[in-house]
């Protein structure tokens, strides 16, 4: 069940900065969490969901140095951001843009932040090629729609509603694949004219995986981001071989503190400056109030929306 509750603020320690959060998008782990199949990491509020924020510095812990009380910051969390009020390590917020509204901000770091890792980190894809994306019209879709186009790659992204498709195109999606009425590996061949896609950004994973590596040009690279479509598939192994592909898993939520660290700073210095470019935008489908979380909860279940779904505090 969804509830709101009172609780006293929580305290910021060592390093640590108090955010009053003003915004906090919704992400499906947040659904998984409150039907008890994802709980929250070791030192998250087991009973807090929330991995996104946007918000006010409102208080300094000890040690901590890097911002004022007043700054505007956003960031990912383990848990415990769809709360009024929230502890951080200082290195881990990120300055939010002038440009943003708190609704853009608390839409962007988990979306953004989880593409660019992808996409750049672990990808390591380069201006040129080609690169699939499944689940376009999601939160992570959209990021890396538009992640690709200022850097130059070339995208086919699929979804199963072609209204979704056509807004994806607005952000630089190249072709788009409603697979839902077409048989999406052959038409990535067609539209590779054979040679496949350089990577595959799969935020669906279960029966998508097998064509997925079918599509991979020799050496190819996958990243395995979300089970949307199932926890497990069957599979020819030796196309893997054959092809001498390259499959990663990732998940922010889970890793560790100097790991978040590290990614929320290079995320500000190289793609947090494209916001207030106006060369990237946050794609929010609608906000609600927190007295209206069970709507939005709903409205994701139903996968409606194009981009994010952002709580807000009235």
């Amino acid at each position: 069940m969804l509830r709101i509750e009172d609780r006293p603020a929580p305290q910021p320690g060592n390093g640590e900065i108090l955010v009053k959060v003003f915004a906090s998008a919704l992400n499906r782990a947040d659904l998984h969490q409150r039907r008890g199949t994802y709980p929250a990491p070791p030192g998250a509020p087991p009973d807090i969901p929330g991995l996104e924020y946007s918000g006010e510095v409102s208080a300094l812990g000890p040690r901590a140095t890097l911002w004022n009380v007043g700054a505007r910051v956003m960031g990912i969390a383990g848990g415990g951001a769809h709360a009024e009020y929230l502890t951080v390590h200082e290195r881990e917020a990120i300055a939010v843009p002038a440009a943003l509204t708190w609704e853009e901000a608390g839409a962007v770091p988990e979306a953004f932040i989880t593409a660019y890792d992808a996409m750049f980190r672990q990808l390591q894809l380069k201006v040129g090629e080609r690169l699939l994306i499944h689940a376009i019209g999601s939160g992570v879709g959209t990021s890396a729609a538009q992640l690709a186009r200022v850097a130059g790659i070339t995208t086919i992204g699929t979804s199963r509603s072609p209204e979704k498709l056509e807004k994806a195109r607005e952000l630089g999606l190249d072709f788009g694949i409603d697979a839902s009425s077409s048989d999406w590996v052959t038409r990535v061949a067609e539209i590779t004219d054979g040679k496949g896609v350089d990577a595959v950004l799969d935020l669906v994973g279960g029966t998508y995986l097998p064509g997925s590596i079918r599509v991979l040009a020799p050496r190819g690279r996958l990243i395995l981001v979300g089970l949307t479509a199932g926890r497990s598939t069957e599979m020819d192994l030796g196309m893997i071989l054959n092809k001498r592909v390259s499959i990663t898993g990732t998940v922010l939520r889970t890793r560790s503190l100097e790991e978040k660290i590290a990614v929320a700073r290079e995320f500000e210095s190289k793609v947090v400056p494209m916001f207030e470019q106006s060369r990237l935008r946050a794609i929010v489908e609608k906000v609600f109030s927190f007295d209206e979380i069970g709507a939005a909860h709903r409205m994701m279940e139903s996968d409606a929306n194009f981009g994010k779904i952002v709580l807000r505090w009235d």
